[in-house]
Parts: C-alpha cells; sequence; structure tokens
C-alpha cells in the first residue's frame, strides 16, 4: 500500500479515449504514427516501382509494395507468364495511391508498357531470350505480347519445321528472340525458331558425323514436295529425290508416302559442309530388273502400260521399275515417222515385241508393227507389176509425187508418168495431197521398199494415133496458150500440146503472133519418144509463095522451051544479004561507042 501512495496520477490522461479502448494519448499516437509511416515506402501516383505477390486467385493478384495498403491487378495482365506464383516479384505502375474506396490501384500492364521500348532494345543488343504471350493469328504470322508491345512472329519464325496448324499457337507463352527492331516505326520481330536452331546445329553436326553411306535409318515424313520428300532423321533433314522413292515412275510423291509417315531410308550420299543429306526409299528393295524372268528373250511378246510419252516413242512398263522403249519407227511399217501421239497415250496397255534386250544395261526396246505381217514380206504376189490399185497422195517434189497404197507400201508416180499428153511442170498441177489417185505398178524395188508406179499407163498411149494425126507438113488449127522466152505453147486438137519458136510465129503482116491467138499451124517435126511436136505458123505463107514462086519458074521455063524452035527456024532462013546488013550495023554501034 505504501507503494501505491508513491503512484502519482498521469497527466492530462485521456479518459474518454481510455473508456473506447485506446491507451495511447494523443502524443504517443502521433509519435507511433510517425514510427509507421517511417516504415512504409514513400511512392507517389504515376511512378513504377517492385512489387511482391503475396496472394493470387483465378482473377486477381495482389501485390505488396511496401505501402499501407495493398493493390489488387487482374491476372490477364500476367497471362504472358503463367508461371507467376507467390513470392515472385513484379513492376506496378502507381495509377493512385487511394480510389474512393481507399484502394491502392496498381497496373502491371502499364508498367511493363514504360519500359518495353528500352527492354526490347536491351533484349535485341544482348541476344537475350524473353517471354511473350501469342494473343492473336494475323497474316503470315502471329501477334506476340513482349513487355506490353505487340510484337510480330513470322509463320516460319514458329519452329524449324513447317506449321500447319497455326491456331495451336494461340494463347500459348513462349520463348523467343528478338531478331529485329524498325525505330521509325516502332516494329518489333520476334523469332522461336531462332532459339532451337542453335541446339539444333550442334545436334545436326553430331548427327551427320556419325552418318555412313548405306546406313540405314528410321525416319519420319516432315514435308511432300513435286520434287521429292523431306525426312526428319531425329534432328537433321535428308532428302529423298522423286528418282529415289521407287524403281517404277513416280508422279506424285504423295503416291508413295504421306504426311508424319514413319519409315526405313538408306543414306545414299552426304555433304558435312552444306549439311545436305540424299536419301533413298527404293533402295531397300531388289531392282525389278534383278527379277525379271530368266526366260524372257528377244521375241516375246509382253503387255505393259504405257508410263511416258515423247514424239519419238513410248516407254512401256511391263513390270514395276521394268521399262521398254518403243520407238516411233517400231510403231508402223510405213516410212513416214509420225509422232508416238498418233498410236497411243500415257495409261494405254499395249502389246508388244521384244526386239532388243540387255539386262546389264536394264534396256530393252520394244515394237507393236511386228505384231502384223510385213507388207513387203509378200510384195511380188500382192503387188505385181502391172497390177491397179488405188492409193492416197502422201507427198509431191518437183519430179514426182509420193503415194501409199496401204500403211507401209509406198510408191512414186514420176512426174513423166502422170500424163500422156499434159506437159506437168509441178504435180500440183495434177493433183493434190490426201486425195486418192488410180496407179499401176511399174516396178518393185524391194531392197528399198519402194514402188514405181504410173497413172497415165491406165489409158493406152495416144501418140500411137498422133502418129498418123500429125504427120510432117499436115495443118492444124491451134490456139497460143503460153508465151515463153523460147517459143509458144500451143494448144492442138485431142489435147496435144505443141510448140513453135519465136521466127514460127511471124505472122505474114510482120508482126508476132500472141496469148490466145487462134491460127494454123503446120507440123515441122515430130517425135513419137519425145512426146514432142514442133509447129509452125509463118511456114504456111512462106510455103505457099514459094510453091508460086515455084510455079511461075516453071511456067518460064516452059515459055522458054517453046521460043527456042522458032529461032532456029529463023537462023536457017536467013540470007547472006541479010548477014550483010547486020555486021554493017555492028560497025556502026562500035564507032559510037568509040566517040
Amino acid at each position: 500500500m505504501e507503494n501505491l501512495k508513491d503512484v502519482k496520477p498521469v497527466e492530462n490522461f485521456d479518459w474518454d479515449a481510455y473508456e473506447k479502448g485506446d491507451v495511447l494519448s494523443t502524443e504517443d499516437r502521433k509519435a507511433a504514427e510517425k514510427t509507421y509511416d517511417n516504415t512504409l515506402n514513400n511512392v507517389s501516383d504515376h511512378e513504377v516501382i517492385d512489387g511482391t505477390v503475396i496472394a493470387m486467385n483465378k482473377r486477381e493478384v495482389v501485390v505488396n509494395i511496401g505501402f499501407k495498403s495493398d493493390g489488387i491487378i487482374p491476372l490477364n495482365e500476367f497471362r504472358y507468364n503463367p508461371d507467376l506464383k507467390v513470392g515472385d516479384t513484379v513492376e506496378v505502375y502507381i495509377e493512385n495511391q487511394e480510389d474512393k474506396k481507399g484502394q491502392l490501384v496498381l497496373s502491371h500492364k502499364k508498367a511493363r508498357a514504360s519500359r518495353s521500348w528500352e527492354r526490347v532494345n536491351q533484349a535485341l543488343e544482348n541476344s537475350e531470350i524473353i517471354k511473350g504471350y501469342i494473343k492473336c493469328r494475323t497474316k503470315g504470322g502471329m501477334i506476340v505480347d513482349v513487355f506490353g508491345i505487340e510484337a510480330f512472329l513470322p509463320g516460319s519464325q514458329i519452329d524449324v519445321k513447317p506449321i500447319r496448324d497455326y491456331d495451336v499457337f494461340v494463347g500459348k507463352t513462349m520463348e523467343f528472340k528478338v531478331v529485329k527492331i524498325n525505330q521509325e516505326y516502332r516494329n518489333v520481330v520476334v523469332s522461336h525458331k531462332a532459339l532451337i536452331e542453335a541446339e539444333l546445329e550442334q545436334q545436326k553436326q553430331e548427327i551427320i558425323s556419325k552418318l555412313e553411306k548405306g546406313q540405314v535409318l528410321e525416319g519420319t515424313v516432315k514435308n511432300i514436295t513435286s520434287y521429292g520428300v523431306f525426312i526428319d532423321l531425329g534432328g537433321v533433314d535428308g532428302l529423298i529425290h522423286i528418282t529415289d522413292l521407287s524403281w517404277g515412275r513416280v508422279n506424285d510423291p504423295h503416291e508413295v508416302v504421306e504426311l508424319d509417315q514413319k519409315l526405313n531410308v538408306v543414306i545414299l550420299d552426304f555433304d558435312e559442309e552444306k549439311k545436305r543429306i540424299a536419301l533413298g526409299l527404293k533402295q531397300l528393295t531388289p531392282h525389278p530388273w534383278d527379277a525379271l524372268d530368266p526366260n524372257l528373250k528377244v521375241g516375246d511378246k509382253v503387255t505393259g502400260k504405257v508410263v511416258v510419252m515423247a514424239d519419238y516413242g513410248a516407254f512401256v512398263e511391263i513390270a514395276p521399275g521394268v521399262e521398254g522403249l518403243i520407238h516411233v519407227s517400231e510403231m508402223s511399217w510405213s516410212q513416214h515417222l509420225r509422232s508416238a501421239q498418233d498410236f497411243m497415250k500415257v495409261g494405254d496397255t499395249v502389246e508388244a515385241v521384244i526386239l532388243t534386250l540387255d539386262r546389264e544395261e536394264r534396256k530393252m526396246s520394244l515394237g507393236i508393227k511386228q505384231l502384223k505381217e510385213d507388207p513387203w514380206a509378200t510384195i511380188e504376189q500382192k503387188y505385181p507389176v502391172g497390177s491397179k490399185h488405188t492409193a492416197r497422195v502422201r507427198n509431191f517434189t518437183n519430179f514426182g509425187v509420193f503415194v501409199e497404197i496401204e500403211e507401209g507400201v509406198d510408191g512414186l508416180i514420176h512426174i513423166s508418168d502422170l500424163s500422156w499428153t499434159k506437159k506437168v511442170k509441178h504435180p500440183s498441177e495434177f493433183t493434190q495431197i490426201g486425195a486418192d489417185i488410180e496407179v499401176v505398178v511399174l516396178e518393185i524395188d524391194k531392197e528399198n521398199r519402194r514402188l514405181s508406179l504410173g497413172h497415165k499407163q491406165l489409158e493406152e498411149n495416144p501418140w500411137d494415133v498422133f502418129e498418123t494425126v500429125f504427120t510432117v507438113g499436115s495443118v492444124h488449127e491451134g490456139t497460143i496458150i503460153e508465151m515463153l522466152d523460147k517459143g509458144a505453147v500451143v494448144a492442138l486438137p485431142y489435147g496435144v500440146e505443141g510448140f513453135a519458136t519465136p521466127k514460127h510465129l511471124v505472122k505474114e503482116d510482120g508482126s508476132q503472133a500472141k496469148v490466145d491467138e487462134k491460127l494454123p499451124f503446120k507440123v515441122i517435126e515430130f517425135n513419137k519418144d519425145a512426146k514432142r511436136i514442133i509447129l509452125s505458123h509463118s511456114r504456111i505463107f512462106e510455103d505457099a509463095a514459094k510453091a508460086e514462086e515455084r510455079a511461075e519458074k516453071k511456067a518460064r521455063r516452059a515459055a522458054k522451051k517453046e521460043e527456042q524452035p522458032m529461032i532456029q527456024n529463023q537462023a536457017a532462013s536467013t540470007t547472006l544479004g541479010d548477014i550483010d546488013v547486020l555486021a554493017a550495023l555492028k560497025e556502026q554501034m562500035d564507032a559510037e561507042n568509040k566517040k
């Protein structure tokens, strides 16, 4: 009790506060508040600082920044970082220290954005690996959230292997490297592929260093192109060229393999520097030529499918990987080479005869014309000399017409054997290509497989008759149908033609005869063998004049013969007196001449 007596009451004790449960005096409260305030961070609005995640749920993240209250941030602002957990340090942007509810308002998105450009440039400089959230697809690639910036991820930079479905990446958080920045437009390009390429490069080097030619490996079909198939050998790619997929011909690799298919392949070749690996699939099976029937020989008939066409022939597959060539010359007995497409097409099933067979070189030639009889084997019986046939005009030359009586049987009608009477300068004046023409066999050349044919021989030789009609000296009406340098061609009766030189075309008045003039002509030469008639118009009036002159001369000679007897009679009756008179007359004439 004595001690109690020594206790002194506290001055200015606040009994009202005590009643309310507050045991601190006003001064103590101020001191406590000051101490408490000193334990808090001094922050200001629109400032970026680091905070600590102290709690999380499916929608929100609670962040302590050392302030008197904690801030709440929506979880979707952290979707780029699915590994976020309590205790992680995150940067936040202070939007408001105290809203109407007294709540601290923070933003992680704005904090990232305020430092994003600086960070993304730094990541490019230091080749940092950063995380990003793939927001959506866009043309040619994806949009990635990196530090709050929308960066572009090209489709080719997603993975080292081609991507067939882009949508599976949307909403994923992945690691990236910044590969390009356009400072002017603030465009950022990122790559995921770049992260794994270095690792793959090392793997490739290790795999290639262990490769050997002839080694058989299992791989997965990674990509199929028109020229071959890319195989993933477990970190390194190899190519099976289209020609190494099958022993048979392959038009499309899809016929042989499909994507993601696992198959065994053999290493044909590889280049360590260029990291190229050539693979083969067909080499794992025996060559079809080795399995070809050993009894197959030249002359045997085979059936196959046309797999390739060319102008010069067709390749026929008689077994998978075993092909023979039917040259166009072996498709028909005809010597007129045509395109192989005239006889067959790809996909046709044809029967053929083996002409040559080389198992070592793995080559075979076939023929289909051999399935038919060679028409020249029995040519003398089928087309004997003197026999008449109908042929098809195939071609012209200056010297004649080439015709085909049947496929493989050709002949030539010489230009001189087209007509007995008409002088044909070129066969096109007489017939046309594709037309039918009647012929008679004149000669057989079996060695050269060619017939000599005639057309005019189908009729009797009219020159036997002309010989009796157009005798030398006979006169015939003719029309000039053509003027040449050496003379004129004259159409005569019976469809025959004659020829007159310029000097024989002079008319009686001295003028020259012209084309289309109809005049009488005299035959001055007839040559049956050469089928030549030489004519003259001038001779008609020239011969008439000569005949008249001859008649006059004859008449004068007859008159002279009548005068001679009279002179002789007169001479006999002359007297000597008459002779004296004549002598005197002669002397007188001589004297006058001397004067």
